[in-house]
């Protein structure tokens, strides 16, 4: 069992030397991967209802920095050695497919390949409309995006004519080291597992139950089997469990990565909280 943290980029992470150390401390006892949150902008007294909430707003106020995650993951790259480097999730549909590509393949560059793309739809209307991206689209734009970005990856004169982005010969460079960079498909909905089955390399429903984890897997599985791949090569990333006996439960669904929120939000709570999860958690299942 891999573990990660999600909401890494919160909180004091927003601040450089806590972030690094927060990067560190994750190494050191034994976390695999952080996970960033996005959002471009907070149109106040947004009226969407967050899917992650019975409130239906998100935590925090509508303040709360929330910064790039490129550019944040690329600072924690820089920072530490072996910890992989995800998104959780990019707000794909809110991006230009081809300015993205080069973005993460350079962070892959410098990060000597610990990317991976965690990506989502969106759920902010206004925000949307901020950016200038028909908020109706973003289903058809995500599925096209993922498409476009493993051409320009991959091929030596990308090319692709698709309903929102076309190019020809586009020659992109430098290429991610890993060939292609993991793209994980986020979502509680069985519309995200339909698309983890026909797209993914993995599927990460947050924070879900044994229960409920299970339907979804059952409506991805299906999703892959129709379109010829093979659903259990698609890696399973999920929270909802923080100790032995709950974790196992996800492991026998085939999970092989528990994410878990940051443990501390000062740096002596944090190296504490960690050491004793390594100690009572991690070291047993790893």
């Amino acid at each position: 069992m891999k573990f990660g943290i999600i909401f890494a980029n919160i909180g004091p992470a927003v601040q450089p030397d806590y972030a690094a150390r927060l990067g560190q401390l994750a190494e050191e006892n034994g976390i695999e991967s952080v996970w960033t949150v996005e959002h471009v902008v907070v149109p106040a007294g947004y009226e969407s209802q967050y899917p992650y909430s019975p409130t239906g707003r998100m935590p925090g106020p509508e303040e709360s920095p929330i910064p790039d995650p490129l550019i944040w993951l690329t600072y924690m790259a820089a920072v530490t050695t072996n910890l992989k480097l995800g998104t959780g999730v990019l707000i794909l549909p809110q991006r230009n497919p081809v300015v993205l590509a080069k973005e993460l393949a350079t962070l892959d560059v410098l990060s000597k390949g610990r990317t991976i793309l965690g990506i989502g739809v969106g759920w902010l209307e206004e925000e949307f409309n901020a950016i200038g991206i028909p908020f109706s689209e973003r289903a058809a734009r995500t599925d096209e995006t993922v498409a476009a970005l493993r051409e320009l990856w991959t091929a030596d004169e990308p090319t692709f004519n698709g309903q929102f982005t076309s190019f020809e010969k586009a020659k992109m460079y430098p290429k991610p080291p890993q060939g292609q960079i993991p793209i994980v498909v986020g979502g509680h909905t069985k519309a995200a597992a339909r698309r983890a089955g026909r797209l993914g390399d993995g599927f990460f429903p947050a924070s879900t139950t044994p229960e409920s984890l299970a339907e979804l897997l059952e409506v991805m599985h299906k999703s892959a089997a129709d379109a010829g791949r093979n659903g259990d090569a698609i890696e399973i990333s999920a929270g909802g469990a923080m100790d032995v006996d709950g974790i196992k439960k996800f492991a026998d669904l085939g999970v092989s990565r528990i994410v878990i929120p940051p443990l501390g939000f000062d740096e002596e709570t944090l190296k504490a909280q960690l050491g004793q999860f390594n100690d009572n958690v991690i070291s047993k299942l790893s």
